[in-house]
């Protein structure tokens, strides 16, 4: 089984500490991060959720390399899409290349600039990295549940993204000022994420990506415990579960997702 063209396949960060990096992220997301046996990644770590499901990679920099989260989406043909990236006004900054026994990937940004790769996974087998479930069902623990566009052109970037990968937009939530929350749609109600404005909300243009935690104000208390802060949150979303967004010790943003408990239902 292969995931279609534009499904979230692996998260990554590229960090100039891997050491903290794996602190903050073990206590606030519940990962186990294990360095790769194979000499060929470089002491690249795997981080993986509760049930065993690698899920994220923690990236040593080297050089001039850009720091902070990456988003990888599907590819069934990596070369293929790389060129179709530049057809349609994007960069591709690396590759395609291959990476040994993960697969080929290339890194890319849109228009706007904003960054993002495509790969595809070695093996016969789907991605687990990002498995949504439904309010209330915390079996995806640790794992990616939504992705979010901020970009200054959220036209722009479903006109994009829709060309490259068949996106549609399925349906908006207003803000008011801050404009739409644009749902993604990849067909029989697959809804992975949202686009909205960078311009109107403030938030930076890049590519965001939530994990699902079992207690949202734990994990809260956890990133401030480990010298992150947050940005955002916790914030009622429909289903009853509680949104929010952290800056982990070095910086760098993520999203959290998951119910709050309160004391007396513990």
């Amino acid at each position: 089984m292969v995931d279609p063209d534009g499904t979230p396949v692996w998260f990554e960060l590229v960090t100039p500490d891997q050491d903290q990096a794996q602190v903050f992220y073990e206590a606030v997301a519940g990962w186990s991060v294990a360095t790769s046996p194979m000499p060929e990644h470089g002491g690249y770590r795997i981080a993986s959720a509760r049930d065993g499901d690698g899920v994220a990679g923690l990236m040593a920099r080297r050089g001039e390399m850009p720091t902070g989260w990456t988003l990888y989406f599907a590819a069934e043909d990596v070369d293929a899409l790389a060129e179709k990236v530049r057809a349609l006004g994007g960069r591709v900054h690396a590759g395609p290349m291959d990476i040994p026994h993960v697969g080929r990937f290339a890194a890319a940004s849109d228009p706007q600039g904003v960054s993002f790769s495509i790969m595809r996974i070695a093996g016969t087998g789907a991605a687990t990295a990002f498995r949504q479930s439904m309010p209330g069902d915390l079996s995806s623990v640790g794992h990616g549940v939504w992705i979010e566009l901020a970009t200054p052109d959220p036209e722009a970037a479903f006109d994009f993204y829709g060309r490259l990968f068949g996106w549609t937009k399925a349906g908006a939530m207003p803000m008011g000022d801050m404009g739409d929350y644009a749902f993604i749609g990849m067909g029989a109600d697959v809804r992975p994420g949202a686009v909205m404005s960078s311009a109107t909300t403030g938030a930076p243009a890049r590519w965001n990506w939530y994990v699902q935690v079992p207690d949202i104000d734990a994990a809260l208390a956890a990133a401030r415990d480990k010298g992150g802060d947050v940005l955002q949150g916790p914030d009622e979303i429909p289903g009853g579960a509680f949104s929010a967004n952290v800056r982990d010790a070095q910086g760098f943003r993520i999203g959290l997702v998951g119910p709050r408990r309160q004391e007396d239902g513990r």
